[in-house]
């Protein structure tokens, strides 16, 4: 359908990717996927023509149409909801004309036999069934479902667009491009402006889609669900897996060992290479092999190791002082503006440690119950934050609050006080803006790369409650990992609105359920909560969800199987962390063993010690001890790997 021939990119010196060679076909269902800034948003404007490459040819058939959903785009307000998303049907008269004309013609000619008729007879049945497939006359039944899909209710149809957040506005553009039935869709990030139940509702609708899909995501579950092939970016190149991305992962991580391997071989052939030129550089009987081996080390050309892995984000919380035992207290809280009830009676009780998410659909007070927390907005109701309780806070828009006159070495230089100064270039190379990288303008950063800047702001001071407002928002599925792991050995409190399930599981031991005006609470984390909630599409949520009328008390759901299987977590969770300090101890060995055997090396290089049997002995020991450790650091980490 779509072919990319011999495609780059450059912004700088060294190319965003070059000789990419790929092809959309028809009902592909395809996942982008790379690191921050590998260039995953600038192929997708290529693609739509949207962007121009340095080189090479974007292939499109005159016939085919195509959807582009950005991450950000510039959003009219002069429209009721109906009425923008009804703009989606702007075509349909046109078409509708085209129709008439073509069957009036059909009616008028008796050439039956001749090839230009059945040409006109092939045109129209194209273009009808094509008319019916975008909704023909009965569109808005199909407008109303969408929206509603989408997590609009009926009374948002008819008010103005201007009256909702970026988020929602940024719905309806999706629900209009997805109305139009595209042959290919372009979405960049689509679930970062939806809550759980409308992205099941969008998979549900890709799922039956006709066209060819490619997405940009984060959402492991939700790119899981959705695709069955992965283009990945790496090392400036485009690297095409005919699976989807379950399966890509395991063939990247074999695909990165023969990498290293081969890396691996390649540095010790340079390294002999060199120790043979410095060793016999001034004696006259070796230059014709020294000027043999120059020659070839010139023409080696680097493998490079893919960068994702190889600059690995490792975020640690700094230690903190112990908070209250219970940092958060909520007693009768309301919030409601006008005659719009938020949520009423909200009661419950965040004990220190504990690791909580707030769930539920957009819009029914989950960012706003946190800005209650934060003392942001005024309430009803008693409040209480804990003895010594320290917040941090990160919010949906913190990356967009940052100076973009700045770079981003200055950005965290402004911020950073005491000893801390010392260290910025270590944390910023942590977070992979190491090097060059640090000076870069905040402006021409990616979404993700803003958001893992605005979260080292966060790392700069200690605290002991950290609240997430959607952390994973632009984030890369391995620095969603980092984060989530550093979370998880965080040794304070923490409050996690975040609609991602993947990112949840197995992170939170309490869920709160935001709903009808209502908070719920839920022990067990988030998937015993959606079994217990007895759905297999989160779309049921919208029904169940209690109703402000029903009773003011908090509901406390405590079921035995959701406390089995906690207690099995935990016990789960203790197994992993002593194979865990296995695995690290026996790292710790293999590196030292590591460092004597290259002492070694250097000693029996020396004429002075090559025949000393004592360190031959123990070169000999030392090799044979590190193979069997490399042997069971191996089980370790396949041991490990099964349990996570």
């Amino acid at each position: 359908m779509i072919s990319i021939e011999n495609l780059k990119v450059e912004f700088g010196v060294k190319p965003l990717f070059s000789e990419a060679n790929f092809v959309i076909n028809d009902k592909d269902r395809i996942a982008l996927v790379g690191k921050n800034g590998a260039g995953k948003s600038t192929l997708l404007k290529i693609i739509c023509g949207k962007q121009q490459p340095t080189s090479g040819v974007v292939a499109i058939p005159s016939d085919t149409t195509i959807g582009y959903l950005p991450q950000v785009m510039k959003l009219t307000d002069d429209t009721t909801v109906r009425e923008e998303t009804r703009k989606a049907f702007a075509n349909n008269t046109q078409m509708k004309e085209r129709i008439d004309r073509m069957e009036r013609e059909l009616n008028e000619r008796t050439d039956y036999e001749s090839e230009e008729y059945m040409s006109l007879v092939e045109r129209f049945t194209q273009e009808h069934e094509r008319y019916l497939m975008l909704g023909g006359e009965g569109y808005e039944a199909e407008i109303e479902r969408t929206l509603m899909g989408l997590g609009f209710v009926r009374t948002d149809f008819e008010r103005p667009t201007n009256e909702f957040s970026g988020g929602w506005r940024m719905r309806i553009e999706l629900a209009k491009i997805l109305l139009q039935h595209p042959d290919v869709l372009l979405l960049d990030e689509p679930t970062n402006h939806l809550d759980i139940e409308s992205i099941q509702w969008l998979e549900q609708f890709l799922a039956q889609n006709s066209g060819a899909v490619v997405l940009v995501s984060h959402d492991r579950a939700f790119i899981n669900n959705v695709t069955n092939r992965t283009l990945e970016i790496s090392c400036g190149q485009i690297i095409d897996y005919k699976v989807k991305y379950d399966e890509y992962v395991i063939l990247r991580k074999e695909r990165r060992e023969q990498q290293l391997r081969a890396f691996e071989n390649q540095q010790k052939e340079i390294a002999d290479m060199r120790a043979f030129i410095e060793r016999f550089r001034y004696q006259a009987t070796k230059a014709v092999q020294v000027q043999q081996k120059i020659k070839q080390l010139e023409k080696i050309v680097p493998i490079e190791v893919d960068e994702v892995d190889n600059s690995a984000m490792h975020l640690k919380f700094p230690p903190c002082l112990r908070s209250g035992d219970y940092p958060v207290i909520c007693d009768g809280v309301s919030k409601s503006y006008g005659e719009h009830l938020v949520f009423t009676d909200v009661t419950f009780t965040i004990k220190r440690g504990e690791k909580v998410a707030f769930v539920g659909k957009n819009g029914e007070g989950k960012s706003t119950l946190v800005k209650c927390i934060m003392n942001e907005i005024p309430f009803d109701g008693t409040l209480k934050i804990g003895h010594n309780v320290q917040i941090g806070y990160f919010a949906q828009n913190q990356a967009q609050l940052l100076d973009e006159s700045l770079t981003v070495f200055q950005t965290i230089d402004y911020v950073a006080k005491g000893d801390i100064r010392l260290r910025i270039n270590d944390i910023l190379g942590a977070f992979m803006f190491g090097g060059e990288e640090s000076d870069k303008k905040v402006k021409v950063l990616s979404g993700g790369e803003r958001s893992r800047l605005a979260m080292i702001r966060l790392l700069l001071e200690p605290v002991n409650l950290l609240i997430l407002d959607e952390p994973t928002n632009h984030l890369d599925m391995q620095s969603k990992d980092v984060l989530k792991e550093a979370i998880r050995a965080f040794d304070g409190t923490a409050i996690i609105v975040s609609h991602d399930r993947e990112f949840l599981d197995g992170l939170v031991s309490k869920v709160y359920e935001f709903g009808g005006g209502k908070v719920r609470e839920h022990l067990g984390g988030i998937y015993d909560f959606l079994r217990h909630k007895n759905i297999d599409s989160l779309q049921q949520l919208e029904i169940s969800s209690p109703k402000p009328s029903d009773s003011n008390e908090v509901v406390t759901e405590v079921i035995s199987e959701n406390k089995k299987n906690y207690a099995e977590r935990k016990e789960q969770q203790k197994k992993v962390k002593k194979v865990e300090k296995a695995v690290k101890a026996s790292e710790e060995k293999i590196a030292q063993m590591e460092a004597r055997i290259k002492e070694l090396d250097k000693m029996l290089m020396n004429p002075k010690y090559a025949t000393d049997m004592k360190l031959i002995e123990e070169y000999s020991q030392t090799m044979k001890a590190l193979d069997e450790e490399n042997d069971r650091w191996m089980q370790l980490s396949e041991e490990l790997e099964g349990m996570m």
